[in-house]
């Protein structure tokens, strides 16, 4: 099993691909990698998902807004990385977490970044030409997302000036601007919550999510960790008001120790149950719970969701 987990973590630093699951059968458990999405496998019924790249956010721009923008980003599971020509700006840059700082021209650096359907790039530098320089580089790579900060008379000015360099309307019209969700943001921190705001809603929206967060994967595939027993536990269904949707996924190690979570509460404690007595019964490997959460129990506990959810346990 370790070694479909390196397979997959190497196919997702490419790009996309999918993990197909069997649910029943003789073959229950068995995963697989393969490129497009299937409904059966000898006949039963399996569990598609497509696995992306760790999302990547692109700063252009490391003043007083970006600063926030980095903390949020990484707290969100970001690969930040942040580009400024201040040396004094690019140093705020790293020590507020940033995981590349490229210190350089916006032109220069911007040549080093081929962008991708994982990433999402944001543009607060400090002046028009700047802005201008950035946007014309960015709009032809591809992206998940390009948001201009701005007022509408400057992002019309940088737009109408691209226009006539040659840059197609279509792709300058898919802009982000004014940047972020309307929530009436004024201070850095509240302007970088409506913007980081607006990119979780644009990469909720796409068909594909990722439930394997890089820190699960490292657990997945580290040494010292395979000397433990541990439970996959990944949600596979969901009906009704439930906190985390399908494909959602956390690792129960024997130690007690989790990494990630499938939305905590009596929920997710009954799941940790269910996959600690997995790990003291060696016969059973693999197994499908449903967790109810519209029981007299679960409102007695306070639970404010009342949906279902159904998941999936494997030994790892």
């Amino acid at each position: 099993m370790s070694e479909f987990y390196n397979s997959l973590a190497e196919k997702m630093q490419r790009g996309s691909c999918v993990v197909m699951t069997v649910l029943e059968g003789e073959s229950a458990g068995k995963k697989l990698l393969v490129t497009e999405p299937v409904e059966q496998y000898e006949g039963h019924a399996v569990f598609c998902e497509c696995a992306g790249s760790q999302p990547r956010l692109v700063i252009c721009g490391g003043g007083h807004v970006s600063i926030p923008m980095i903390r949020m980003g990484k707290m969100l599971g970001f690969q930040v990385t942040v580009l400024e020509d201040r040396p004094k700006f690019a140093d705020n840059a790293r020590v507020a977490g940033a995981d590349v700082v490229i210190c350089d021209s916006f032109e220069h650096g911007l040549e080093s970044i081929s962008g991708g359907e994982d990433t999402y790039f944001i543009i607060v530098t400090r002046g028009h030409r700047y802005d201008e320089v950035c946007l014309g580089a960015i709009v032809e790579k591809p992206n998940a997302y390009i948001g201009m900060m701005g007022s509408r008379r400057r992002v019309a000015i940088v737009k109408e000036e691209l226009f006539e360099q040659g840059h197609e309307r279509e792709k300058l019209d898919e802009v982000y601007t004014p940047i972020g969700l309307k929530i009436g943001a004024e201070t850095p921190e509240e302007i970088a919550v409506s913007v980081m705001a607006e990119i979780i809603q644009v990469k909720h929206e796409k068909a594909e999510g990722c439930g394997y967060s890089k820190e699960l994967l490292e657990a997945l595939c580290d040494e010292d960790c395979k000397k433990q027993k541990k439970v996959l536990a990944t949600i596979i269904s969901r009906k009704g008001s439930a906190p985390r949707g399908v494909g959602t996924k956390m690792l129960i190690l024997e130690d007690g120790t989790m990494i990630d979570t499938i939305g905590g509460g009596c929920a997710e404690s009954d799941v940790i149950t269910k996959a600690l007595l997995m790990m003291r019964e060696e016969k059973v490997r693999f197994q499908i719970c449903m967790v109810d959460m519209t029981r007299e129990a679960a409102e007695e506990e306070g639970m404010v969701c009342g949906g279902r959810i159904e998941v999936m346990l494997e030994r790892v």
